[in-house]
């Protein structure tokens, strides 16, 4: 029988016209209910023709999305561009503005060929965020002002100058079906089973409704009669403004893409996007959308998000929605001209909020980004998009330089501890540090460091020298990199650092407490708690783990604690000391879920013992692992016993061991050859492994998760002497190496 089967799970797989029709034509029909009115609401707001959304929808779903490195992702009318486009129409007129999308595009397809969209994803997330969040209150600021029945202005401070004369004469009809259409998009969500109509619709929907059913005195789309395009002509100015004006449509319109790419990986299993095929696509759909009059294309979260949760699965639901939205404009114009302007303003005021996000400032926050994330709002708010960008990259060269040129000395007894970053405008204060210790001691510098500079280096090793040649005795420790000792090696006349103590994370106790170099604790008031400390390795232990690792863990253990545990592998082993899962599978926090016993044994599930049956139905049914993993070992006292029969008659171990009984009889069918070369008690210790692996299938969550496809059984057996992990065949009660996958 084969344990080891492999899921099939997220691999891509060709998908026929039937699983096309199943899954992307429902999908792109919730789309194209999404589109319309966010097409039209995000052309309204910038005062480009309606027309100009709607053809940038249609190119977004059937050019982009047909050649589009990212296929579940969604393109259309950028929200990250409104007032971008605004100002430009405001400076330019429409048809120098599609002059400027086409101009933008080709950029865009030259960037994309150049490989170069990596370099436009560096920019520091804060920046990114922040630019967002400031185009997002420059859009709701500006649609809230339609929403009281005026005309929004170019920028955030002239809108609020309007406010107070639009809320003095705001009309009441435009209010209404603003108001209407605000309070759908935030109440749906709430409604059972809301998700399977599409809010925007329905707060467009309903908002018309009201304002005929009500005869409100509102405005209206206005749709051409005729759908003549608007063709491109160009801009009349300077040429360094107009090229500014279209490298700044390139690079928001990419990063919005880009942003949008990465972010709707997270979101299926399908395949990954090819940022710079991307990038070539959202250019061309640009280079159409500027020769056609459109509003210039990116790809967006909203949209993308929408299409993954409705189930699409391949471009066609993109390249569909399109075709859709076309049919609707050139068949239904009368239906859409009946929707209120102030309608489609309230739809874009909750988009326009939505990119304010407090989860992500709060994320910024605990990240130390803030700064840089409110000087970009602050700049895009008040100035405009490449002022606040420009503010926002300002504060953060000033934030890394800070970072730079400082770093934190922390003395613990005869411990010096260093983290951040030594460069020589740092150093000052840490040589001060280093003069005031006591001489003829053991003093241990422990370096958290993450670069140092020649300057820094002379200036510790000159205190070294000193130091030791009074009497004392120096140890520098590295614990994240080398830098000190690579700076040291090859100088002549130079000391060699003393080598210290196995890494604490792969050493026993004993081998890093009990040196001359160990650890010496802060001085502390004699009392019962410290000579226990003193006293007892492992209180020593975690002490050492407080100042050493947990810094260094406590990032993951934080987001652990945040989503819950996660693990991928149940993984049964041994109680034995010797055997450490994390450490021979190089693991970390929430990556095994662990179950340790006396002989790793799987007792079968008639048995009378439920406790690793508890745990095996834990991980497969609630944490839903991948992989359940029986790892055994060499010189296993478990094994010797069953081997010896020296368990005690009537003792639990003996009661215990008798779940190995099976074990024993699979230990006398024929062995592999290169088993025959080991003692007894670990050809059982192989043997126990592979009859765990059976025991596992007696379990019913188990055998069914198997046969889906959606678990795998695997055996391992650890050499201890010689530190060596090998694969357990149980066909043939065999060892094979581990070799690194393909």
């Amino acid at each position: 029988m084969n344990h080891l089967t492999r899921s099939n799970a997220g691999e891509h797989t060709p998908h026929g016209p039937p699983l096309i029709l199943k899954h992307d034509l429902p999908a792109s029909f919730v789309l194209f209910l999404i589109s319309i009115p966010l097409s039209l609401g995000i052309a309204h707001a910038t005062g480009a023709p309606l027309m100009a959304g709607i053809i940038s929808a249609v190119i977004g779903g059937v050019v982009v999305g047909a050649i589009s490195g990212a296929p579940l992702q969604i393109s259309g009318p950028g929200t990250g561009l409104v007032v971008i486009v605004a100002g430009l129409v405001t400076q330019f007129g429409w048809a120098a503005t599609a002059a400027i999308t086409l101009a933008a595009g080709v950029l865009q397809v030259a960037l994309g060929l150049t490989g170069i969209s990596r370099v436009v994803m560096s920019l520091s997330p804060a920046i990114v965020h922040g630019m967002l969040a400031g185009i997002g209150i420059s859009i709701a600021a500006g649609q809230f002002v339609v929403v009281l029945g005026g005309t929004a202005a170019s920028s955030v401070p002239a809108n609020l100058a309007l406010l107070p004369g639009e809320l003095a004469g705001a009309s009441s009809g435009s209010v209404i079906a603003g108001a209407v259409a605000i309070a759908v998009l935030l109440l749906w969500p709430r409604v059972p089973r809301a998700s399977l109509v599409p809010a925007p619709l329905v707060a467009v929907v309903l908002a018309t409704s009201l304002a005929i059913v009500l005869r409100l005195d509102v405005a209206h789309v206005d749709l051409p009669d005729s759908h003549a395009l608007t063709f491109p002509e160009l801009p009349q100015g300077s040429a360094g403004t107009v090229v500014m004006a279209v490298v700044t449509v390139a690079l928001v319109a990419s990063m919005e893409s880009l942003l949008s790419a990465v972010a709707t990986d997270r979101l299926h299993d399908g395949p990954r996007a090819r940022l710079d095929k991307e990038l070539v696509a959202q250019g061309t759909g640009n280079v159409l959308a500027g020769a056609l009059g459109g509003f210039p294309i990116s790809g967006g979260l909203a949209r993308s998000s929408t299409n993954v949760a409705a189930g699409a699965k391949t471009r066609y639901a993109a390249i569909f929605q399109g075709l859709w939205i076309a049919v609707a404009v050139l068949a239904f114009t009368p239906a859409l001209e009946l929707i209120p302007l102030s309608a489609l303003a309230g739809v874009l005021f909750v988009v326009g909020l939505k990119l304010v996000s407090l989860k992500r400032m709060r994320n910024l926050l605990q990240h130390g980004e803030f700064a840089v994330y409110a000087a970009t709002v602050l700049g895009v708010v008040l100035f405009g998009l490449l002022e606040g960008v420009v503010a926002g990259l300002v504060i953060a060269l000033l934030r890394a330089l800070y970072r730079l040129t400082h770093c934190s000395v922390r003395v613990e007894g005869n411990r010096v501890c260093v983290r951040g970053s030594l460069v020589f405008l740092g150093v000052g204060r840490l040589v001060r540090e280093l003069r005031g210790m006591p001489q003829g001691q053991t003093v241990v510098l422990e370096l958290h460091i993450d670069y140092l500079d020649h300057a820094s280096y002379e200036a510790i090793n000159d205190w070294r020298e000193g130091y030791e040649r009074l009497g004392g005795r120096v140890r520098v420790d590295e614990v994240h990199d080398t830098w000190f000792d690579r700076a040291n090696q090859g100088k002549p006349g130079r000391l060699k650092t003393l080598p210290g103590p196995l890494p604490r994370w792969f050493a026993p106790w004993s081998h890093w407490q009990g040196t001359p170099d160990a650890v010496t604790l802060p001085a502390q008031r004699a009392s019962s708690t410290s000579i226990l400390v003193e006293s007892d390795p492992m209180l020593r232990g975690m002490h050492e783990f407080e100042r050493r690792s947990a810094p260094l863990v406590r990032p993951f253990l934080h987001e652990l604690a945040l989503r819950g545990q996660r693990p991928q592998q149940l993984f049964i082993t041994c109680a034995d000391s010797r055997v450490v899962p994390n450490l021979i599978t190089t693991s970390g926090p929430g990556d095994l879920f662990c179950v340790r016993n006396i002989g790793n044994l799987v007792p079968m599930s008639s048995s009378g013992d439920k406790s690793v049956g508890a745990a095996v139905e834990y991980a497969v049914e609630i944490l839903n692992v991948s992989t359940i993993v029986v790892c055994g070992h060499s010189d296993c006292g478990a094994m010797k016993a069953l081997v010896n029969g020296s368990a005690p008659r009537g003792s639990h171990l003996h009661s215990w061991l008798r779940n190995a009984e099976p074990s024993l009889i699979r230990f006398h069918a024929p062995t592999a050859p290169g088993c025959a070369e080991l003692p007894v008690a670990d050809r059982l210790s192989v043997a126990n492994v592979a009859q765990q692996l059976d025991n596992l299938l007696g379990y019913p969550s188990v055998r069914e998760a198997i046969v889906a496809g959606t678990l795998t059984l695997k055996g391992l057996y650890f050499d201890i002497s010689n530190a060596r992990v090998y694969l357990v065949d149980p066909d043939r009660n065999g060892l094979e190496p581990v070799t690194a996958p393909a």
